[in-house]
């Protein structure tokens, strides 16, 4: 392979790169309006960003070409062959990036594979679609030529590598040498062109969500390409919209939605906040919520008991810990059955509590002690508005910290010590968020703590226990700090787990956690009972007390736990339904459209449905479900999820 051929791969490659680098600033041009809150350095630092996602989308969009490009050269007809085959992939590229300079306006994020779904409306209105939008094909133009102009061709045809005899009977003289550096040059192409399709050597390969990181967190749309963003989403089953109410006054109607409260003073006004998220926390291993059997959290019920407001009818919106963090950060519930973090949707507009409390001055952050990457996290941190994360690359010595685990990351006692540390570090007001992972499998405990431990019935019980002390010991240490009794604390699960109780081994039983909220020094509002609570419900119960306003920007799933207009609901999807939990019934809403009620009992559901249900009962809260549904399914779809002001033109809802 000489090295002209090297020196002309590069050269064709840089100039995709220089073309990308054109059409996203012809993007940033025609769209600058929603980048109106970015600096110029803070734009700057986009379009830096952009070459990662702008390296990864060519290398995949032009494998293809890459192969070709790699055959030794056959003269001056297959290198046109090849020319041919990068003109055509790379103009489809190209067309991608400039429909999205006008088509961004319309969805607020780059395009994904909905072009694949909507290809025969764009057939019906190819004609509309030309007449409007025509001088997109002048840059498209330009470009192209610019590519078929510019792309560099060999002066000479190539010599192969040959091991042919020569003219006098002899080899040539050196064809194991040339072979050898052949397969060299090769192996280092084809390891370059991984290392750039996956984004570099992070511990997952580069996802849309990764461009979300930097703030404000909509520069990731600028940093993101639609070559990028349309590749990645190929092969996702988008859920079916739905269409179980015609017009948008039912649909808000049946809804259900609830503004914040409106209170005479806020109960705890320019409070620091900070939300635990407790990995694996199940409700059925707590000995405040089951009177008479064993726990595993003594330190947990005495907090609930002495100061702290316990919610005992609260359920997560998911089950697995990738689902949490939508649903308690941004009032997200999981009602698809992928994750929101992994999504096509992950580019949607979404206001997080990181965004709502930095516009007032808050100072945010998201802890996880596992490998940075892991479930997309550091992603979603960005997305939620936390302008810092940390992971087990910013805790001291990482893996080679003799507080690793051997698997996931920090063990919890020296990470919440570690957590406490930073927070005396921080400017108040903040809002931190710290997610623990000691309870998961394998549940691995630090040497000579077993001994130490209740053994339980299950594997997990020991692990519990041991954050539950990790918990006590780092609120010993926080009231050391003078920002405590400044602080709301928010404590709650990602999701259960394993279970060896009978009465939590039920559908209803499967999302039990616990939610508890303590104000050191604070009376908290009185609170409706009963009271159905979820993890969506926290950004707004958050707002609500620090009596801080949503401005449009909370989604409509989920209440405050303290508006008394209200006993609250918990939304989730589970085995192909939607479910639907209120104090005094459970609604289930089929795949083939059935409505079912079962009487609500705390984590208990009966097997089977109400025979003969209320007809006005059955029909209120299968129209509250359904609208929940269609707000979600196509709210996602059209990144639409935030209801619009009344006298906005875009007031028409999913």
């Amino acid at each position: 392979m000489p090295s002209e051929f090297l020196r002309l791969l590069v050269r064709r490659f840089a100039l995709l790169l220089g073309a990308y680098l054109l059409l996203r600033a012809g993007f940033y041009a025609l769209n600058q309006a929603a980048f109106q809150a970015a600096t110029a350095g803070q734009v700057a630092l986009a379009f830096w960003h952009g070459f990662r996602f702008d390296m990864a989308a060519l290398l995949l969009l032009n494998l293809p070409w890459l192969v070709l490009s790699l055959v030794p050269a056959r003269g001056r007809g297959w290198q046109r062959l090849v020319r041919a085959v990068y003109l055509l992939l790379n103009g489809f590229g190209l067309a991608l990036n400039l429909i999205d300079w006008e088509y961004f306006r319309f969805i607020g994020r780059r395009t994904s594979n909905e072009l694949t779904t909507i290809g025969a409306d764009v057939q019906r209105q190819a004609g509309q679609l030309l007449l409007s939008y025509w001088w997109l094909l002048l840059p498209f133009a330009v470009l192209v030529a610019a590519l078929w102009s510019f792309y560099p061709m060999p002066r000479q045809e190539q010599p192969t590598v040959s091991s042919a005899p020569q003219a006098n009977g002899s080899k040539p003289s050196r064809p194991k040498k040339q072979l050898t550096a052949y397969g060299l040059q090769l192996t280092t192409i084809v390891l370059l062109v991984v290392l750039g399709i996956r984004g570099g050597l992070q511990l997952k390969p580069l996802r849309t969500g990764a461009a979300f990181v930097q703030q404000p967190a909509v520069l990731g749309h600028l940093a993101l390409n639609s070559t990028f963003t349309f590749l990645k989403s190929l092969g996702y089953a988008t859920p079916e919209r739905k269409a179980y109410f015609q017009s948008t006054a039912a649909l808000t109607r049946a809804l259900a939605a609830r503004p914040l409260p409106r209170r005479p003073a806020p109960p705890l006004p320019g409070r620091n906040v900070v939300v635990l998220i407790l990995e694996s926390f199940g409700s059925e291993y707590t000995g405040v919520e089951n009177p008479g059997r064993r726990g595993y959290t003594p330190f947990f019920d005495s907090l609930a008991t002495h100061g702290g407001r316990l919610l005992p009818d609260h359920y997560a919106n998911g089950r697995r810990s990738i689902e949490a963090l939508p649903a308690v950060l941004a009032g997200l519930p999981n009602l698809m059955e992928g994750a929101f973090i992994t999504s096509n949707f992950q580019t949607n507009e979404l206001h997080g509590l990181g965004s709502l409390l930095a516009g007032h001055g808050y100072q945010t952050s998201l802890f996880h002690g596992a490998q940075n990457g892991t479930m997309g996290f550091n992603t979603f941190a960005g997305i939620a508005g936390m302008q810092r994360y940390y992971g087990l690359e910013e805790y001291p010595g990482a893996t080679r910290s003799p507080d690793f685990d051997g698997h996931w990351g920090i063990f919890d006692e020296p990470y919440l010590q570690y957590f406490s540390r930073q927070l005396s570090r921080q400017r108040q007001p903040f809002f931190s968020t710290l997610f623990t992972l000691s309870a998961h499998e394998p549940f691995g405990l630090p040497t000579g703590y077993p001994a130490r431990l209740p053994k339980g019935t299950l594997p997990i019980h020991p692990t519990v226990a041991y954050t539950d002390r990790a918990l006590r010991q780092f609120f010993a240490a926080a009231r050391r700090q003078p920002w405590y009794r400044n602080t709301l604390f928010v404590l709650l699960a990602d999701h259960t787990s394993q279970s060896d109780a009978p009465g939590y081994q039920n559908l209803l039983g499967q999302y039990k956690t616990p939610l508890l909220l303590f104000a050191p020094g604070a009376a908290l509002p009185a609170l409706p009972a009963p009271r159905i609570t979820q993890q969506a419900d926290v950004p707004a119960t958050v707002l609500d007390l620090l009596g801080l306003p949503a401005r449009g920007r909370l989604l409509p799933f989920g209440y405050s736990v303290f508006d008394t207009t209200t006993t609250g609901r918990a939304l989730f999807l589970s085995g192909g339904s939607y479910w639907l939990v209120h104090t005094d019934y459970v609604t289930e809403l089929t795949a083939d459209d059935q409505v079912r009620l079962y009487p609500y009992r705390r984590h208990r559901l009966p097997a089977t449905p109400l025979a003969h249900p209320d007809p006005a009962t059955l029909r209120a809260y299968g129209q509250e479900l359904r609208a929940c549904v269609q707000w979600y399914v196509n709210g996602l779809a059209d990144n639409r999820l935030y209801p619009a002001p009344a006298a906005s033109p875009r007031a028409a809802r999913p």
